[in-house]
């Protein structure tokens, strides 16, 4: 009974058993239904994102896929320092002056941030700083906090989530004023309504191991466009440089007033000083002997770095040549300190020899080749924000910048000069004026500004020497702008005539380029360089000064030879004058118009301008020395009294007696039916208000109650009334307008609130005088009845004038 009851549970479980097995079974394989569905609804962000995507691998990955830009940042990369240089790379005309290869913004130091689930763009300043070891420090970080420029979303994690993925398309396609084409003037000036994101785009990325390269378009609307106005459209390409700043910082050097080198500031609060202490250093490139040890004992020792140009493939074979001559120029300056290889040109590859060169890469500095009409070149360079040192540089040669050369060097040379009569030049003198600029240049990008005091160490008897000039250039520096030598006369036989690398720019690359081992910090060199340059301060080869315009200092002018301004542009007008009857026949060319003689008159009218500012300068002018407190010596010397008369005279001579040498009829009828009489005006206006400069008159003002024995405004409005007022002036259409205008321009010092009273009173006085002197002035017998009518014009300004103030005063 016990076996039969076992055998009929058994057979009345096992239905149920069965049930829970296929029960079990049906389970598991739901279980594996589940886990395929939320595996794929886990799928990799980051492998999709990157799914047929184009990658630009380097300093940091660009994603490019579907019209959209994404940056895939290093954990590594976050808050490291980041240089950003903004440039057009596709020139518009009249946009901007510089055309491709040009920066539109300053360079800008940038960080990126995680914060959340957002990637921060964020800007840093390095105008304050301190050591990060001073307790100091938190409160300049505190008070200086980096704005943030954009934010963007996570979008993926990259490998091993070592890295974080942002779609970065907007930064290029919205208006970012960081990086943007035009400035707030340029938006008014050309009517811009707005930025249009569907015509903005990535055009392409380029990743390299220091940088990425973003070129992009930015399309603006606008109703007074700089060209293409017709469309109502401005279309700009950019191209941005995003520039690892170096791990290690490169040792700066410190700024001295009497070298001439471009530089950075910056407030340091942790220097021990009683006050916001500015430390300044200039920009260099890192030049470090490969062997120190040999370089001490006085070796001509490699460095570990060179500085190398790469000339633009886009560059004339016939011109690559002289361009890269100007650069292999300076390798002798860096000789005499004995660092050898320093700085070399050299031919960019061809894409068989190279695929991956690039000239956008930071790591090559390239002369940029650009076919605008632009007449000139430009020497920028990039630099660490903190330690002055330079990065990269792209010097800018404009293809018109030839037509610049030819006239400077016709006018200046060709009264000495045969090589020079002819619209077009041989090769190999427009190769050798090609040099030069390309040298210019080159000093600028190794930091070296213009030096604008240079030339007034030479003499014009040592301009006219012969083999002087051919030894030691027209100035002695390259960076001044004394192009060629005007002062040469065609009885100076030898004499030379062209710039070049001379003492002051030795001296300059020593300052600034010269290992200083024997010290461990930019602090420690200061006494030695001090020592350097002291050494140098009282040979006037060796001075710098600085740029400043139509400023008080008439030694450090543009353009300008000698320190003698009055001799040396004497020298020069009496070679124009050589010049301007043989210009018809050097011009002409068969089939040709008069264009080339039409332009190379107006730039004869254009020289004696220059020279007139070079002498009217010394008027009221103070020599600026740069010197320091130890050296014992003033800094600001007034003009000598007779330099100043003698400036004036120069002026009544030349340009208030009017240069009738100019009104050649041979050139005159084949240029234009008329306009003579403003081009003459033109000349004398602006010799008149340089002299009337109402900065110069208040400093002549101060000068004489300082020094009452020096030149004083009495004795400037004597003398250009005296030029001003003469009988052949009286008698000669372009004499009476000057004399109209040198009333007008005292009548209105009467109603200037920034005139001082002296100034005031000298120009009543003169009125005045003039005023009193019209009834005895004489006129010729053809002339009688406008001379009359001109006189009682005059009479009536005078009149108008000084009742005019007397109203003012009452009210």
């Amino acid at each position: 009974m016990k076996q039969i009851f076992f055998l009929l549970t058994l057979l009345l479980s096992t239905p149920i058993l069965v049930a829970q097995a296929e029960n079990a079974d049906t389970g598991a394989s739901e279980k594996k239904e589940d886990a395929k569905d939320e595996k794929k609804e886990k799928k990799d962000p980051y492998a999709e994102l990157t799914k047929d995507a184009e990658i630009a691998k380097g300093l940091f990955d660009v994603i490019t896929k579907e019209g959209k830009t994404y940056f895939e940042l290093p954990l590594g990369l976050l808050e490291d320092e980041i240089l950003v240089v903004s440039r057009i790379s596709g020139f518009v005309k009249g946009l901007n002056f510089g055309g491709a290869g040009v920066r539109s913004r300053p360079q800008q130091v940038i960080r990126w941030q995680k914060k959340g689930d957002k990637v921060l763009l964020r800007s840093v300043s390095y105008n304050s700083v301190a050591d990060e070891n001073l307790p100091v420090y938190q409160s300049v970080r505190n008070n200086n906090f980096e704005p943030i420029i954009a934010a963007f979303d996570v979008k993926a994690y990259g490998k091993d989530s070592l890295s974080i993925v942002a779609e970065v398309t907007p930064l290029f396609t919205t208006d970012v004023e960081m990086i943007g084409a035009v400035d707030g003037d340029e938006r008014k000036r050309f009517g811009i309504k707005g930025l249009d994101k569907s015509r903005s785009m990535v055009m392409s990325a380029k990743a390299f191991p220091s940088n990425v390269e973003i070129r992009h378009v930015l399309t603006y609307n606008g109703d007074k466009l700089p060209d293409n106005q017709v469309t109502g459209t401005l279309s700009v390409e950019m191209n941005q440089s995003f520039i690892l700043l170096p791990a290690d910082p490169m040792r700066p050097r410190v700024y001295d007033p009497r070298v001439g080198y471009f530089s950075i500031r910056q407030t340091n609060y942790g220097l021990d000083a009683q006050r916001a202490e500015t430390q300044r250093f200039i920009t260099r490139w890192r030049l470090e002997p490969v062997d120190m040890a040999a370089w001490k004992r006085g070796e001509l020792v490699d460095v570990k770095k060179p500085i190398v140009y790469y000339i633009d493939p886009a560059t004339p074979e016939e011109w690559a040549p002289y361009i890269a001559q100007g650069v292999d120029d300076w390798a002798k300056t860096f000789e005499a300190i004995g660092l050898k290889n320093a700085i070399m040109s050299k031919r960019a590859p061809t894409k068989e020899e190279d695929p991956d060169w690039s000239p956008e890469d930071v790591r090559y500095s390239v002369i940029r080749y650009v076919t605008t009409d632009i007449q000139n070149a430009m020497g920028p360079h990039v630099h660490d924000p903190r330690t002055g040192e330079i990065l990269e540089s792209d010097i800018i040669w404009y293809h018109n910048v030839m037509n610049l050369l030819r006239n400077w060097y016709l006018i200046q040379t060709a009264a000495v000069n045969p090589k020079a009569r002819t619209p077009k030049f041989e090769r190999e003198v427009m190769g050798e004026l090609i040099r030069f600029v390309s040298a210019h240049e080159v000093g600028h990008t190794l930091g070296l500004p213009h030096n604008m005091g240079s030339s007034a160490a030479y003499s014009v008897a040592d301009l006219r020497k012969p083999g002087f000039v051919q030894e030691n250039g027209t100035a002695p520096s390259i960076m001044d702008y004394a192009r060629f030598n005007y002062v040469a006369q065609p009885e100076d036989k030898g004499a030379g005539l062209h710039p070049k690398i001379g003492p002051y720019d030795f001296y300059a690359i020593e300052y600034g380029y010269k290992p200083m081992p024997e010290v461990n910090s930019a602090e420690a060199e200061r006494p030695l360089l001090n020592k350097m340059v002291k050494a140098k301060a009282n040979d006037p080869r060796y001075r710098y000064g600085a740029q400043r315009g139509n400023g008080h200092d008439p030694s450090a002018q543009t353009e300008d030879l000698s320190g003698d301004a009055v001799a040396a542009s004497d020298l020069g007008i009496a070679n124009l004058k050589r010049i301007v009857p043989n210009l018809p026949t050097w011009m002409a060319e068969d089939g040709k118009y008069f264009e080339d003689l039409e332009e190379v008159y107006d730039n004869v009218i254009g020289q004696l301008r220059r020279y007139t500012g070079h002498v009217a300068s010394n008027v009221g002018g103070v020599i600026e020395w740069q010197r320091s407190a130890d050296e014992g010596k003033v800094v600001y010397e007034t003009v000598d009294a007779a330099k100043q008369r003698a400036a004036v005279d120069f002026v009544n001579r030349q340009i208030f007696t009017t240069p009738t040498w100019l009104l050649d009829p041979a050139i005159l009828q084949r240029i234009s039916p008329s306009g003579v009489a403003d081009k003459i005006r033109g000349l004398q206006g602006t010799a008149l208000s340089t002299l009337m400069n109402l900065s110069r008159l208040n400093r002549l003002a101060e000068q004489q109650a300082l020094t009452p024995a020096t030149y004083g405004l009495m004795d400037l409005m004597e003398q250009t009334r005296n030029g001003v007022f003469t009988t052949a002036n009286t008698n000669s259409t372009f004499g009476r307008t000057l004399q109209s205008n040198y009333v007008k321009g005292l009548a209105s010092l009467l109603e200037n609130d920034e005139a001082g009273a002296d100034v005031k009173a000298a120009a009543r006085a003169t009125l005045v005088k003039v005023a009193s002197d019209l009834d005895a002035s004489t006129a010729s017998a053809d002339q009688a009845t406008l001379v009359s009518g001109h006189q009682m014009e005059l009479s009536q300004q005078i009149s108008l004038a000084l009742k005019g103030v007397e109203a003012l005063l009452e009210k």
